[in-house]
């Protein structure tokens, strides 16, 4: 569903999913449902709710793509590591300080000059690959330039510390699953039998490695439902790919597309002026 601000994007998302819950066409544990962040995962529980006239129980997999993986990790932490060292499910999850702490003791270690490169700038690069689901083996040497040319060592050494600290940065939660569901096609086929109704919130604000997780899950259904605006996209700093929603049609072929057009936010005068913006 391609839509504008206030065209009703959210509550045909929720309406989808409660039609389906109560025409019995999935139960509730079937349907993942994605998002951006947990007031807007509140705010679609709440709206399903109130358009089944009850509280709707059994809806684990509706949330944000973070707290989604964190549950399909837990499931399956012993299988990302190798060697002697794995991930468990008890792993704790890195706060931003606790992230640039421990790149500051790897630099240390390294003998590089922080002045020169500092921790901050590393944790964007290491933020900026994940998002793309590079692991420290996939980054392009090009991109390796920065602190002596050994950015790509100095992930690989910082991906080994937390598996010794058991330890996830916000990054590792999709890209730990992305890997996982591409090592293991066990695995990966019994999440994608689980989830018969797929529906993400937002689509065009989707990075490489949201677009990935999803890709992976929806091919044995194929009942996937995206509603976004293909001409808005707030998350461009944290590797937003609006073309994930314009190839939508090339990734799952057969798809209907459905323009939702009528504005019930905002006036004649406001629509105008960013439809004026848009086109310039």
């Amino acid at each position: 569903m391609l839509a504008g601000a206030g065209t009703g994007k959210t509550r045909a998302l929720t309406a989808r999913i409660a039609h389906l819950i109560a025409l019995g066409r999935a139960r509730p544990g079937e349907i993942l449902a994605v998002t951006f962040t947990n007031k807007a995962a509140r705010e679609m529980k709440a709206r399903i709710a109130r358009l089944l006239g009850e509280t709707v129980e059994g809806m684990p997999w509706l949330g944000t793509f973070h707290s989604v993986s964190v549950k399909i990790l837990r499931r399956h932490a012993e299988l990302v590591g190798s060697g002697a060292v794995h991930l468990k499910p008890s792993f704790t999850i890195l706060d931003t300080d606790d992230q640039l702490r421990l790149l500051k003791q790897i630099i240390a270690a390294g003998n590089i000059d922080e002045k020169r490169w500092p921790a901050r700038m590393l944790a964007g690069m290491i933020d900026g690959w994940k998002n793309r689901a590079l692991t420290p083996s996939r980054v392009p040497a090009e991109e390796s330039f920065a602190f002596d040319g050994r950015g790509a060592a100095l992930y690989a050494a910082y991906q080994e510390r937390l598996l010794a600290l058991n330890a996830v940065d916000f990054g590792d939660l999709l890209l730990h699953c992305v890997t996982l569901f591409q090592a293991h096609p066990d695995i990966l086929a019994r999440w994608q039998d689980r989830f018969r109704y797929i529906l993400v919130d937002e689509y065009q604000d989707t990075n490489a490695a949201q677009y990935l997780w999803l890709r992976l899950l929806a091919q044995a259904h194929r009942n996937i439902c995206c509603v976004g605006d293909d001409d808005q996209s707030i998350y461009g700093w944290r590797g937003a790919e609006v073309g994930n929603i314009l190839r939508f049609e090339q990734d799952f072929p057969g798809a209907r597309v459905i323009r939702l057009e009528q504005n019930y936010r905002s006036t004649p005068h406001i629509l105008a002026a960013a439809s004026g913006l848009i086109a310039a």
